[in-house]
């Protein structure tokens, strides 16, 4: 009797099977989302699909041409249910968004402001918070999903990859909710342009990483460039790697440094209710280049170029911060973050007051390159001498 139980016990098991799951044929794997802002001031939400089946069976024969790898579907509206709702009437499939790499939110809707587009994201939980989110400086966000990439089957893909690669500026959804809700930090995220690509061939469109955008209060404050951006992450310690090039004194040339290692430490100053910083910032790398009759082999030399390289470092910090201060006066860098760290109760006074104190306060930069490697880089000159003597 317990073997006739346990036999169709078993029998159940094996024949019930999950009712309520989705087959992968049914689903539509989001890759890509752009937001833009309408004329009428609604927002344009466009996604890049990916087309499973392009994949299957390797490369096609007999002259049928390039299969598409994706397709692009978009719905208008006024909030983001009602888009999602317009964009899966567009699609046989359920849009499954847990694969999606990127969102782009074009320029002009970031200057509208972006609280009402991105609340979608916070409460929906088939969003994954480490997709990347970025700008599209001067133009439609939809331009970027619709390109061809010749390097990847689905193109947003190739975008992931460069914003993930650690000489750009990589900001996730994660990343941007945590500066918003941190005390004295703004958001910053990075900046990706279409660009055209010309050569003897063909014409193509294509993309370029271009810098950062500053946020406050979920709007647009201003736009960051490749090399101002490069300061940015050096002072935010989320630099990894870059190149460094500086002008010699008395016109003796330019020296070019590969940065492995950057560090970065901000000392807080408190007196009273006044506050400055100084800012630390540590690097090590190996000159890559060196345009100038000075030997590298001769100490004095090699302090040359290692203090021409500290004074463009610190000119190209001091130029960031006279940007955010002055220009943008926005703390995305975090010094009122570094207040509410180290105190806690002053930062309880100047919280309120922080956005009009933060444009004239004293922040201080010093800077300390260690040069390793640099005996496999002659000068020119000495290249040019050893040729003629041959």
């Amino acid at each position: 009797m317990k073997l006739l139980k346990y036999s169709l016990l078993l029998t159940m098991l094996v024949i019930s099977g999950c009712w309520d799951r989705t087959e992968i044929n049914d689903l539509a794997f989001v890759m890509g989302t752009a937001l833009d802002l309408t004329d009428d001031g609604n927002i344009l939400c466009t996604l890049q699909v990916a087309i499973p089946s392009a994949y299957s069976g390797g490369s096609s024969g007999g002259g049928g041409g390039m299969q598409e790898k994706h397709f692009i579907i978009s719905a208008e509206g006024k909030n983001g249910n009602d888009i999602h709702r317009l964009l899966q009437k567009e699609s046989s499939r359920r849009l499954f968004f847990s694969h999606r790499s990127i969102v782009l939110i074009s320029e002009r809707l970031a200057k509208h402001g972006i609280q009402d587009t991105l609340d979608i994201f916070t409460h929906d939980p088939r969003n994954r918070l480490k997709t990347y989110i970025m700008l599209v400086k001067g133009g439609d966000a939809k331009t970027i999903l619709q390109m061809k990439y010749p390097l990847k089957q689905i193109p947003i893909e190739a975008v992931k990859e460069i914003e993930g690669s650690g000489d750009d500026l990589a900001v996730t959804l994660r990343d941007f909710y945590i500066s918003l809700l941190t005390e004295g930090l703004n958001p910053v995220i990075g900046v990706i342009e279409p660009a055209i690509n010309v050569n003897e061939m063909q014409r193509q469109a294509s993309f370029r990483f271009t810098g950062a955008a500053a946020f406050k209060n979920l709007k647009l404050s201003g736009l960051l460039d490749e090399r101002e951006t490069l300061g940015y992450m050096w002072v935010t310690d989320k630099l990894k790697f870059s190149r460094l090039t500086a002008k010699l004194p008395e016109g003796n040339g330019e020296v070019g440094i590969m940065l492995t290692h950057a560090d970065r430490k901000i000392i807080t100053q408190i007196q009273q209710e006044s506050v400055k910083f100084k800012i630390v910032l540590d690097g090590q790398g190996s000159l890559v280049e060196n345009n100038s009759s000075l030997n590298i082999s001769e100490p004095k030399d090699l302090k040359i170029m290692k203090e021409a390289l500290e004074d463009a470092s610190k000119r190209l910090v001091e130029d960031i911060l006279f940007k955010i201060q002055k220009k943008y006066k926005v703390d995305c860098v975090g010094f009122g973050q570094e207040v509410y760290k180290n105190n806690p109760e002053l930062w309880t006074t100047l919280k309120d007051k922080w956005e009009g104190q933060f444009p004239e306060t004293d922040i201080q930069v010093e800077v300390n390159l260690t040069i390793k490697g640099a005996g496999m880089v002659n000068s020119t000159l000495e290249l040019q001498e050893k040729e003629n003597d041959e």
